[in-house]
């Protein structure tokens, strides 16, 4: 069953962009979409990381959650508090579900630090998604 989803974040350039590659490369089949509160870029270290695990998301781009105000999705994911925070309403019956994790460009330190912290976030985005998949079997 083809389901939609719209992953939301604070900025749109690491952990929603994450999720949204780790969502399509799953199951192709599902409309999977990104977006932010106040949209960016897409994190040079988001995608150094996901291509590490095969998921190439070199082609998303950051998008404003103003592009999906009028769309209605099964389920409206939020991945930072912020998002949650100012997650507008959308029309029709999305399950609205929050996913906190830390934001892994906030972290102060050498490459290698920063790397590490993305990495742990992007681990910590598939677990959360490989469960999420498994209850709606």
């Amino acid at each position: 069953m083809d389901k939609k989803i719209l992953i939301l974040c604070t900025g749109n350039s690491c952990r929603s962009q994450m999720a949204e590659g780790f969502f399509k490369h799953y199951r192709n089949d599902w409309e999977v979409y990104s977006a932010g509160v106040s949209p960016g870029r897409v994190h040079p270290m988001a995608i150094e990381v996901m291509n590490e695990v095969g998921i190439d998301i070199s082609e998303q781009r950051s998008k404003s959650v103003d592009e999906f105000l009028k769309e209605s999705f099964d389920y409206v994911i939020t991945v930072c508090d912020d998002a949650r925070e100012y997650c507008p309403i959308f029309p029709g019956k999305a399950e609205m579900l929050h996913w906190s994790f830390t934001d892994p460009d906030k972290t102060i330190g050498s490459s290698k630090e920063r790397l590490r912290a993305f990495r742990k976030v992007r681990d910590q985005i598939d677990r959360k998604i490989k469960d999420f998949l498994n209850r709606k079997k």
